[in-house]
């Protein structure tokens, strides 16, 4: 505990009854001097003990509300299993033990069953609580429309068309399907090489759509512990119901979906367990208003024939890599912000570029747009994609992309 200051000497003036006028000023003047210094040095440490006060009026207030918080008992969370006329059945969460017990006037209109609510040691109603979400299914949500439009997509015309018919069109046109008697594709299964374009093409779709945008690896749905993995399924569905339209995007989707083995390990039936999961929630996705799914995978082959069956992918959409034609419109893509020289013909690259994806086109422009920077120059000639291509089969010489480029 601190002391408080001491106080100061009180000054005091005695005056000699023999001193002359001149010198009983001036004595007079001296004591009113101290007397100044020591008002202010008493007015310094009445400040200081106000301020002192002060503080601890604030923390004497939060002990307060502290050991008022401790006195109170602890809520427990509850499901609301039914409502009845006698009150609602309520269903404790951690021991599953059901009371049956009163609401509270203001909560009786607005408790219904299946909601998540909180209850004191008597099981009395205190209280609603939003509904429940894993904050990782939240976490996969892209916020705001991706960037990416059908223009930055090249050399995949009948896969676009045929993902628009399967997604966009079911939640730009409804009405038409209606018209017409028919459900539209349930889930599209995009397949081929990596680096084709898989991704973009799901991407363009929202964009197009407005749809909210959830994406996610098919290892993210792989969990330690039982039952997480399915729960989160669960929630990444409810996310899509509360945020739609939406469209739920699975990549690689072969970590979650391959084959069924006889393994009988955890981790292996934990990853089963999920699947299961998965399929359930693609049967009824019908049913669940305007929300769209599209899946990726690199590797077909590793699918299980479950997840493959009609009513859950009912397209199976290949993304292979581009021809000769599909690489010019790629690489024009790619260029379209470049400053070219006009000894650079785009359809001698694409000649010699055969068995290159649309990300290595990609990156192919960008290696050559770099060695322009290295050489000092803003302008990128032909020599600077024949490096590029060099450098390119350098660094992959099991996927060379044959000679080196000789242009005309």
């Amino acid at each position: 505990m601190s002391r408080s200051p001491s106080l100061p000497d009180r000054p005091t003036l005695d005056l000699d009854p023999e001193m002359s006028p001149s010198e009983r000023l001036a004595a007079l003047e001296e004591h009113y001097a101290e007397v100044l210094r020591v008002n202010e040095k008493l007015q310094s440490q009445l400040e200081a003990v106000r301020e002192r006060k002060h503080a601890l009026a604030e923390e004497v207030d939060t002990l307060e509300r502290e050991n008022q918080a401790l006195k109170t008992s602890s809520l427990y969370i509850g499901t609301v299993e039914e409502v009845t006329d006698d009150g609602v059945i309520v269903k404790q969460h951690g021991n599953n033990q059901e009371v049956l017990t009163d609401l509270p006037g203001p909560l009786a209109e607005e408790v219904e069953a299946g909601e998540r609510v909180a209850i004191n040691d008597s099981f009395n109603v205190k209280s609603t609580l939003e509904a429940e979400t894993d904050a990782r299914a939240q976490a996969m949500q892209v916020e705001g429309s991706p960037d990416v439009t059908y223009d930055d997509i090249g050399g995949l015309d009948e896969q676009i068309r045929e993902v628009r018919e399967a997604v966009e069109e079911p939640l730009l046109n409804a009405e038409q399907f209606r018209e017409v008697g028919i459900d539209p594709p349930s889930g599209v299964l995009l397949h081929g090489p990596p680096g084709t374009g898989k991704t973009m093409l799901a991407k363009a779709v929202a964009n197009q759509t407005d749809a909210t945008f959830i994406k996610m690896a098919g290892s993210e749905l792989v969990r330690k512990f039982i039952g997480e993995g399915a729960k989160l399924v669960r929630d990444l569905f409810e996310l899509a119901e509360e945020r739609e339209p939406a469209i739920i995007f699975i990549d690689e989707i072969d970590a979650l979906a391959s084959k069924r083995t006889d393994s009988k390990t955890s981790g292996d039936a934990e990853v089963q367990r999920t699947m299961m999961q998965l399929l359930s929630e693609m049967d009824g996705f019908d049913d669940r208003g305007e929300i769209r799914i599209i899946a990726a995978t690199n590797r077909f082959d590793m699918l299980d024939r479950a997840i493959l069956r009609p009513g859950r992918f009912d397209r199976l959409i290949e993304v292979p890599e581009p021809d000769r034609e599909g690489r010019v419109r790629i690489l024009e893509i790619h260029t379209r912000e470049m400053n070219l020289a006009d000894s650079v013909v785009l359809s001698d690259v694409a000649a010699e570029t055969d068995g290159l994806t649309g990300a290595e086109l990609e990156s192919l422009t960008t290696e050559a747009g770099m060695f322009a920077v290295r050489d000092g120059r803003t302008e990128v000639r032909r020599e600077d994609f024949e490096d590029a291509i060099g450098k390119i089969q350098e660094e992959s010489p099991e996927e060379s992309v044959g000679t080196p480029i000789m242009f005309h």
